[in-house]
């Protein structure tokens, strides 16, 4: 996922083998948008406007399923780096 901050959008990502379109907004929903094609990815994530192309090009021409953003914590995202800590030693 890459983080944004244009207009309601927080972060998008990108599944191309599978071509679904993730958007997750401000208020922690998110919708995963099927059959959408690489230029429409790499167009949104690099204009500068990421929120008008969204609601140009994709909001209502993609069917979308809705869920909830995927809200890692800090704890989480070290853990996904270095691993979870070994338990305490209660010898000790």
């Amino acid at each position: 996922m890459k983080r944004i901050h244009s207009g309601k959008l927080r972060a998008i990502g990108y599944d191309s083998r599978e071509r679904i379109l993730r958007v997750e907004f401000e208020d922690g929903s998110a919708i995963d948008y099927s059959g959408v094609g690489d230029y429409v990815w790499r167009t949104l994530s690099t204009t500068g406007s990421a929120w008008s192309y969204y609601r140009d090009n994709i909001e209502e021409e993609y069917a979308g399923r809705t869920g909830k953003a995927e809200r890692k914590s800090n704890l989480d995202a070290l853990n996904a780096l270095f691993g979870s800590p070994p338990p305490p030693d209660k010898d000790a």
